[in-house]
């Protein structure tokens, strides 16, 4: 299965409280980029989890129209409170793994199922280094997606690639 790490998009740099950052129109259309990648890669989306800061649910929001609307998603969105920027990387890979033991096994052992968690630096890059070789902490462009390969059985990854807006632009 895929497990996909996603960043939000380009906020707002503006005083005050940092959950409530809003993305700028840069980050709007990073995210709407990155829902069409998402959409071409004809993933059956069966979980996305979001942060509750307002850039994280605003990028989740935009991603998650484009594949509703396709029919490519299971689950509409869900936040969690747990994937902030200070989040914990190791409760998250328990959380999934506790997820992925109690759901049928054979949608977790497609290839073409996939999860998606989008949250913020320096969080996403800490969850990478927690589901695949300890060494790799990924610095993450703003909505970036990590794509890693999920073995269930082992509860171990690997990094694939990472996919940013700029790099789509070639």
């Amino acid at each position: 299965m895929q497990i996909y790490i996603m960043r939000h998009g380009e906020a707002a740099n503006i005083a005050g409280d940092d959950s409530m950052r809003p993305l700028t129109e840069q980050g709007l259309l990073e995210a709407k980029m990155m829902g069409q990648w998402l959409l071409q890669q004809k993933t059956k989306l069966l979980h996305a989890f979001v942060s509750p800061y307002l850039r994280a649910q605003q990028t989740c929001d935009n991603v998650s129209s484009l594949v509703i609307k396709a029919n490519s998603f299971v689950n509409h969105p869900e936040t969690v409170n747990f994937i902030t920027p200070s989040g914990n990387a190791q409760q998250v890979h328990d959380f999934l793994d506790g997820l992925l033991s109690q759901c049928n096994e054979a949608d977790y052992d497609d290839k073409n199922s996939a999860i998606l968690f989008v949250s913020h630096m320096p969080f996403v890059s800490y969850f990478v280094a927690q589901l695949t070789d300890k060494s790799q902490m990924p610095i993450f462009p703003t909505a970036a997606i990590a794509i890693i390969d999920y073995d269930t059985k082992r509860m171990q990854g690997q990094l694939v690639d990472i996919i940013s807006p700029a790099k789509l632009n070639g």
